[in-house]
């Protein structure tokens, strides 16, 4: 539809429409680009007064025991360090309400599409390395996945490089 269809007034009047993201969750993890996601969703949750809750998955592929630990200890270790994480970025975002924090273990994608659902979010935002090729098909990807079963939109943050 081009401007044929707007009416011929002299000027055009801009309508603010609510997009209604009333609820934002936002995926963090250890990286560069979590951090600039986390930004962004901050942002715009103080732009749209929206609530936040900030994700972190903990992957249980990359839970190890070491020498002289368990792997029950492994993981009770990789938990506090989570929530230490999370409560950096609940008071980095200073929104009110504060965020919540939803910390779980098992596959990320998985894991941050039935946190979506089940708060419910109305966007997920999610940072994304931008890998392509046989890197991305090695490793997958997080961000894809989660767009493609969120069932809400999903706003992919790529590395500013």
């Amino acid at each position: 539809m081009g401007n044929e269809a707007l009416p011929r007034t002299g000027f055009h009047e801009v309508h603010m429409v609510n997009i209604g993201f009333r609820r934002i969750l936002i995926a963090v993890d250890e990286s560069p680009i979590a951090a600039h996601a986390a930004d962004i969703g901050i942002a715009m949750a103080n732009c749209l007064k929206s609530e936040v809750a900030f994700m972190y998955v903990i992957d249980s592929h990359s839970v190890r025991a070491g020498e002289g630990v368990s792997s029950n200890d492994a993981l009770k270790m990789a938990e506090l360090a989570a929530r230490e994480f999370l409560s950096a970025f609940r008071e980095r975002a200073g929104t009110t309400p504060p965020a919540l924090e939803f910390l779980e273990t098992g596959k990320p994608s998985v894991k941050i599409v039935e946190a979506a659902k089940c708060w419910p979010a109305d966007l997920v935002v999610i940072g994304s390395h931008g890998r392509e090729g046989l890197g991305r098909l090695l490793l997958g990807s997080v961000a894809e996945s989660v767009v493609r079963h969120a069932s809400c939109p999903v706003l992919v943050v790529r590395s500013r490089n």
